[in-house]
């Protein structure tokens, strides 16, 4: 045994593991296998299974049964059947049952601790003290909002029964961040759990049955991909809310395009760790510890990328090598160690073959001195790694590779910085140290992120919405915005299916002008300017009783580009401030109602009747003024997730976006999407109703005589599904909305899986632009937003 001189000389540690017992008992327990939980009883461990292992040593920890289609079928079934008894229960009731939950993990903490590092190789200090009181907290949190749900949230309800499908990287976690807000907004759930960890998610159905839960509200199916793949494409299913892989999620959203479910998607990540000269920088190095070695870097929102201002980098990375040095990794069960095992051989075969290419593209790589050890020793251990000189456009910068490698980049101002961190394709977190705030902030504000840490790194609470930009995925965990991801407007479910669209009349002369008047040419506005169609054709427009009315642009994929190309030249428009929004659109709504009765008479003569007409003009005057009054009042949340902890929740606008409008109200419709979006401070390119453009293309003069800067608001005329599926493909698109028929909608899901921008469709269903609770609103402000979490710590 060490003396306690020898102790403070060398700061060894002596062995510490936990007690492992009780999960040993309660594994043998279960030598016959685990199936699924399905309507509230487990089935049989029949029919193909896969085997569990401890990554720590390879042992085998259980069979578990793989989900077939009529598995899966079963499953949904029973939430289905669940659905219509847990909507009726009251908000206080569903409270206490999700209360019940978060009570349960509470008293078997200790054991789904062990459990899920018996089968993750997370170290038992992270499982123990981060993992499993954060599946309480979320728990805890939801209760709240199926308690005040109603009252925060009027006008929506449940979307139904949820598809789930979690990661192997934080299993029981992933879980709470699920199915607490699906439950707690009054859905029913069938979760597919991770191929290689699914035993804590069997043992918290194992808590709901303890705990009480209705039959079928929580279901678990287990398998790989095809089960997941099942899940996904069930008809059953109106919402799928999935965390992996960035290749996975592409696959769920073409399979998903054109279903009308809803889906949320959590995927990959290379995050920015920014460290300024003026850092902390030993808590800075401390800080890349929890950034990049946690989990053994098995973390989507990981700090794998380091961004080093050059006149600190080489005491930045003496030291931390130093600290690497000291790390300890080993049996992840022994409370004194850094770093557990990697989940499985397959990932560290993975993580090796980044590595090989990263030095055989020239970084320089690091490891500690007892790293050759850990290659002799059994389990999935690598060891932490290091990669200095690493170039921008280099695999190591630019792959995720979900292990404990760090690549190491330098800058010298903080534009390089920025720049830097937003070259990538995702856009998950970022963290940022300084100690000039006006400096942490304004990196904070400009970095392309989800979420952003500031002298700090991987903080999480169910208060405080977590999700990315870009390829990083859609959609947000956590907070309110979390909770909005599982609910619909009350109207939506019974809406009507708009008939398919009519071919586009074709671009040649079309007989029946009646000569009166200069013949009018209907040109394109990009970039403030009226412009003629790339292709040279154009297409007649007709009108009451098929009177040939004019001649629109038929707009091509050369037309978008340009029109993108004006929009992102238009930035200054997002800089403006929300007030300087709102004097603009109040200016339109102005002038728009000075040319009232021109707008009327345009939509007369394309079928209304007067009266509706001159009704749809004033909805049309009233909707710009109520989003310019809504330009600088929609300004995200404060919250206090600790006591030296702020987290502000930004709406951050989307930039450049894609509009493809309705052909039923042509101006109100127009207004009704473009208004929200641009008083939120984006640009966009819009294609009007492809049927009747000619009030949208009468709007031209409005915005030049209305001080919209040029390129804010874009017009394309032509075929709107051809148009919205360039605009899908588009890289320099971040979100589209699309509002057509049922065929244009699965057009641009599925062809968004490429760049996977955030897509809001109206699934080919009606909607009453003249009623407010359809036409106008908070949903139209949320999509017109990606909200940005910022964490900063305070006080000393």
């Amino acid at each position: 045994m060490n003396e306690i001189r020898n102790i403070l000389k060398t700061m060894e540690y002596g062995p510490a593991p936990e007690d492992d017992k009780d999960v040993r008992a309660w594994l043998a327990n279960h030598e016959q296998g685990f199936g699924h939980f399905i309507g509230g009883a487990f089935t049989p461990a029949k029919g193909k299974t896969f085997t569990v292992h401890n990554p720590a040593n390879g042992e085998k920890l259980a069979e578990v049964a793989i989900a077939d289609p009529g598995d899966v079928d079963k499953a949904v079934g029973e939430a289905t059947k669940a659905l219509k008894k847990w909507q009726a229960l009251s908000g206080n009731q569903r409270a206490r049952h999700i209360y019940a939950l978060a009570r349960h993990v509470q008293k078997h903490s200790r054991f789904l601790a062990v459990l899920e590092t018996l089968d993750n190789g997370k170290t038992i200090r992270e499982t123990r003290d981060i993992d499993i009181p954060l599946v309480a907290r979320h728990f805890y949190h939801h209760a709240g909002w199926a308690e005040l749900r109603d009252t925060m949230f009027p006008g929506y309800e449940p979307a139904g029964v949820c598809g789930q499908i979690i990661p192997w990287n934080f299993p029981l976690l992933m879980l709470s961040w699920k199915v607490a807000p699906a439950l707690a907004a009054g859905c029913t759930v069938v979760l597919k759990s991770a191929e290689h960890t699914p035993l804590t998610a069997i043992a918290f159905a194992e808590i709901c049955a303890e705990a009480g839960l209705p039959a079928g509200v929580f279901n678990l199916v287990n398998g790989a991909g095809e089960t997941g793949a099942a899940l996904a494409g069930h008809d059953g299913i109106a919402k799928l809310a999935f965390t992996g892989s960035t290749e996975v999620g592409r696959v769920l959203r073409r399979q998903t395009a054109g279903s009308g479910k809803k889906l949320s998607l959590e995927l990959g990540g290379k995050s920015p760790f920014i460290v300024f000269d003026n850092a902390d920088i030993d808590a800075a190095v401390e800080g890349v510890v929890d950034a990049i070695w946690f989990n053994q870097g098995e973390v989507c929102c990981a700090g794998s990328r380091a961004i080093v201002q050059e006149g600190i980098a080489d005491l930045f990375h003496e030291k931390l090598r130093a600290r690497m040095e000291k790390l300890r990794l080993g049996n992840p069960l022994d409370k004194a160690m850094d770093m557990g095992a990697v989940v499985a051989p397959v990932q560290i075969e993975q993580i090796i073959a980044k590595v090989e290419a990263g030095v055989a593209e020239g970084a320089r790589m690091w490891q500690p001195s007892w790293a050759q050890t850990v290659a002799a020793g059994e389990g999935c251990f690598f060891p932490p790694t290091l990669f200095t000189d690493v170039s921008p456009s280099s695999t190591l910068a630019q792959e995720e590779i979900f292990g404990p490698v760090l690549a190491s980049m330098t800058f010298r101002t903080p534009g390089e910085a920025v720049q830097l961190a937003n070259n990538s394709r995702y856009g998950l977190a970022a963290s940022i140290w300084s100690q000039n705030l006006d400096e942490a902030f304004d990196a904070a504000r400009t970095v392309k992120s989800g979420v952003v840490w500031i002298n700090s790194t991987n903080l999480f609470d169910a208060s405080a919405g977590f999700g990315g930009y870009k390829e990083s995925g859609f959609g947000r965990e956590g907070g309110r915005e979390g909770m909005i991801e599982y609910l619909v407007p009350v109207w939506q479910k019974k809406a009507k299916l708009l008939p398919q669209s009519e071919p586009m009349p074709a671009p040649t002369p079309a007989p029946g002008g009646d000569g009166t008047g200069l013949d009018r040419t209907v040109k394109m506005y990009i970039g403030g300017k009226q412009a003629r169609p790339d292709s040279g054709y154009s297409y007649p427009v007709t009108g009451k009783n098929g009177k040939h009315l004019a001649e629109a642009g038929l707009g091509n994929r050369k037309d978008i580009r340009n029109a993108v190309e004006a929009a992102h030249k238009a930035s200054g428009w997002s800089g403006m401030t929300g007030h300087g929004r709102a004097q603009v659109l109040y200016f339109l709504a102005e002038n728009l109602e000075l040319r009232a009765n021109g707008f009327a008479a345009r939509l007369v003569e394309a079928g209304a009747s007067a009266s509706s007409a001159k009704r749809e003009v004033e909805a049309s005057v009233a909707r710009a003024m109520r989003y310019a009054a809504w330009a600088d009042k929609y300004d995200g949340a404060v919250r206090a997730p600790d006591k030296r902890l702020l987290t502000l929740a930004l709406n951050e606008p989307w930039d450049v976006m894609g509009i493809s409008c309705p052909d039923e109200a042509p101006l109100l419709g127009f207004v009704s999407l473009v208004m929200p979006a641009i008083a939120m401070g984006n640009r966009v390119v819009v294609t009007p109703s492809p049927r009747q453009p000619l009030a949208a293309c009468d709007l031209y003069q409005v915005l030049d005589t209305s001080d919209v800067p040029p390129g804010t608001v874009n017009i394309i005329t032509g075929d709107r599904n051809m148009l919205a599926d360039t605009m899908a493909k588009h890289d320099d698109i971040a979100a589209l909305w699309y509002f057509g028929d049922s065929e244009g909608t699965e057009l641009v899901e599925r062809e968004s899986a490429g760049n996977l921008k955030a897509v809001w469709a109206n699934d080919g269903k009606e909607r009453d632009w003249s009623d407010p609770a359809q036409g106008q609103g908070e949903e139209f402000l949320f999509r017109a937003v990606r909200i940005k979490t910022i964490w900063t710590p305070f006080g000393v």
